[in-house]
């Protein structure tokens, strides 16, 4: 790295430091309850352990881990679907948006694109229809999806138009913070890459934060300012991805490293 950009990453990070909050996680535990309505401590599984951590406006944040590490948990607790045991998760803004990794768990195959992507604000409830459809088309442009695909059905839309729709729907309230989960890997690598871009320019344009949940360390690369490195449970390794990626210091992150190489 050149002394420029040494210069130029330490003005970045200084920055960041002293963007506003969009999220706090601290000090969280918690997992889940099985087999029926009592909660003993012989039903309770612990799936996250002390997770500490916060997300600054504007920032994107990675978070990597092996299957079953609890990342979708996490994701879960920050969308205030699963309570922690202990800590607390404080949001600065309203409650995030969530885009998946398969379309199809939040686009209704039975209704058109127009309908999916108005159908947040319809629940909202603030907008006249003539407002609604205005924003459903400023959406679609901000997605790069033309007009004529509106009236289509979410089976009649390629893999990469699915995930631009899903994507719309997400931002059409105008949430400051979304959670991205895996929501390129069943992508290929050509739509991956637009995809990816289109989520940077929208951060930009729209000064987002994300939380970018992927198994892929090449993508998060390419994406991400910093990045948390989860192993059963718990975060062993966060800091910038300068940091992260070429100077390891966990034994589990040099291999997760050593097997995206």
């Amino acid at each position: 790295m050149s002394e420029n950009e040494m210069n130029l990453q330490a003005e970045n990070e200084m920055n960041a430091k002293e963007a506003p909050l969009v999220l706090q996680v601290s000090h969280v535990s918690g997992g889940y309850y099985s087999g029926g309505i009592l909660k003993t401590k012989q039903n309770y599984r612990e799936v996250l352990h002390d997770i500490d951590f916060e997300i600054r406006q504007g920032e994107i944040m990675g978070l990597v881990g092996e299957s079953g590490t609890g990342k979708s948990t996490l994701a879960k607790m920050i969308l205030g679907l699963v309570q922690p045991e202990q800590g607390e998760i404080i949001h600065h803004t309203k409650r995030p948006q969530i885009v998946f990794q398969d379309p199809y768990s939040s686009l209704n195959p039975a209704y058109s694109v127009e309908w999916s992507i108005e159908e947040p604000l319809r629940v909202f409830g603030k907008y006249d229809a003539p407002e609604r459809k205005r924003r459903v088309r400023d959406m679609l442009k901000r997605v790069e999806l033309p007009e004529e695909i509106l009236e289509a059905k979410p089976t009649e839309l390629s893999g990469g138009q699915r995930q631009r729709v899903s994507i719309a729907a997400a931002l059409i309230r105008r949430p400051r913070f979304l959670i991205l989960d895996e929501p390129v890997s069943a992508l290929d690598v050509t739509i991956q890459a637009q995809i990816l871009r289109l989520l940077k320019d929208i951060r930009k344009e729209l000064d987002l934060s994300y939380l970018f949940i992927s198994h892929d360390l090449n993508v998060v690369y390419q994406l991400c300012d910093r990045v948390l490195v989860m192993k059963a449970g718990r975060l062993v390794e966060q800091g910038t991805i300068e940091e992260v990626y070429e100077n390891p210091k966990e034994e589990y992150t040099k291999n997760l490293l050593a097997a995206a190489d």
